[in-house]
């Protein structure tokens, strides 16, 4: 497609209205509220399984991180003083590797 030529595609012209909101912050907010509008008013049943639900619950009730060691960490690097264990650091890249390497065989 050339500069200021019109898409043929009905594909490519919701690329260019994404690019377009895209340009300016406050239109994109207004496209993605337009969008869930859109979304929420299409009536289209949505069914969620057990399993997907069960994995909600168990997601929700275990943090992801740890906040008091983010926060250690946190002024160990404002002091100065966090070091890292470069050691430690290749260990488990490697048992990462190892465990994708493993996965991938089958």
């Amino acid at each position: 497609m050339k500069i200021g030529q019109k898409p043929e595609l009905p594909g490519a012209l919701a690329q260019t209205g994404l690019a377009k909101q895209a340009k300016s912050p406050a239109s994109a907010a207004e496209g993605a509220a337009k969008d869930a509008a859109a979304v929420s008013t299409a009536g289209v049943p949505v069914t969620v399984s057990t399993a997907a639900r069960a994995l909600e619950q168990t997601s929700r009730s275990t943090g992801d991180f740890d906040a008091s060691k983010v926060k250690a960490v946190r002024a160990a690097i404002e002091k100065g003083t966090f070091s890292v264990d470069a050691e430690a650091i290749a260990d488990k890249m490697l048992s990462n590797a190892q465990e994708i390497l493993a996965r991938s065989r089958g």
